[in-house]
């Protein structure tokens, strides 16, 4: 299986009601969360570890996770509050407010033995549970337990509002992507932890590392990858009518993890054997699958059969 570990909330996005008037309205989200979702809509047997709440909340989240088939057997449910995230948008990205103190998801704990690693083929981590000192420590030992049996994915998604010391977050940012063989991140995140857009120069320092794939998405203009044996590889975006990009660059990971997977690469050692060919695909494939999710209103990535067609048309 695949495993998601991170962040499970709630997102109230902007909405409106029948008289017109501006409200908001509560969705399951959290981006790795999301990622799990994705996976196991695209019927990969997929696992979320990290804290959920049995509050009202929390009841929503392990709900909307099980019915789209995602293991919560690894997850830590606890009567603690859940995570609410506020959002707006702003020039075309959305921008959160986060309610975070002493909710589940910030005080799990990972549980050594807990997980049977010799089982899991590829763990992702990223987004909110870096942030703070807690989440990531737990988080470093999660990866310290799964990284001789799995492929470690990585994706910071960062959330500016939340960092108090950047120099700092981007120390620990760089030291998860250090232990990881597959990274992606945004533009807009590359730009807040390096600056500028050499994203060329930036992946010639990490393919040097233990990492064999970074991937850089770009909204609308599609993405780029560098691979230590398949070399760079530039795919464009599907034209879509965008609702919202809520959850676009989570199903955009769910897509790549799922393609690579499929095609045998999603290994240790198959990922260092992927072919530009097979990275065409797959990056091709997680911008269909982040497409099929901007066209719908909160994070809803697609099923299998939303895709099937896409899949073997890049075949």
């Amino acid at each position: 299986m695949i495993l998601s570990c991170g962040d499970a909330l709630i997102d109230f996005v902007p909405a409106a009601t029948a008289d017109g008037r501006a409200a908001l309205r509560p969705v399951v989200g959290g981006s790795c969360l999301n990622v799990a979702v994705g996976l196991a809509r695209l019927e990969v047997p997929t696992g979320f570890v990290g804290g959920i709440s049995t509050d009202m909340f929390g009841r929503m989240i392990a709900e909307h996770a099980q019915s789209s088939q995602v293991d919560l057997r690894y997850a830590t449910r606890s009567a603690d509050q859940a995570t609410l995230a506020f959002v707006q948008h702003i020039a075309g990205e959305a921008q959160y407010a986060f309610y975070d103190a002493e909710t589940a998801a910030r005080k799990w704990t990972y549980r050594p033995g807990s997980i049977p690693f010799d089982t899991v083929e590829a763990l992702h981590v990223g987004s909110t549970t870096l942030v703070h000192d807690h989440g990531a420590a737990e988080t470093r030992a999660l990866i310290d337990a799964a990284r001789h049996h799995a492929t470690i994915s990585f994706d910071p998604n960062c959330r500016p509002n939340l960092v108090t010391d950047k120099a700092a977050y981007r120390v620990r940012m760089d030291e998860f992507a250090n232990l990881a063989g597959m990274i992606k991140m945004s533009d807009v995140d590359f730009e807040y932890l390096y600056g500028g857009d050499d994203y060329a120069a930036r992946a010639e320092i990490l393919l040097r590392g233990g990492c064999h794939l970074f991937v850089v998405t770009c909204g609308p203009k599609g993405a780029l990858a560098w691979h230590r044996k398949a070399g760079a590889v530039e795919v464009m975006a599907p034209a879509t009518e965008v609702v919202d990009t809520i959850g676009a660059g989570d199903s955009f990971q769910a897509g790549l993890l799922f393609a690579l997977r499929a095609l045998g690469r999603v290994g240790r050692d198959d990922l260092a054997a992927l072919s530009a060919a097979e990275l065409r695909r797959t990056l091709s494939f997680a911008a269909a699958c982040a497409a099929v999710t901007c066209t719908r209103p909160g994070a809803d990535p697609p099923r299998w059969p939303e895709m099937v067609a896409t899949w073997h048309r890049l075949g």
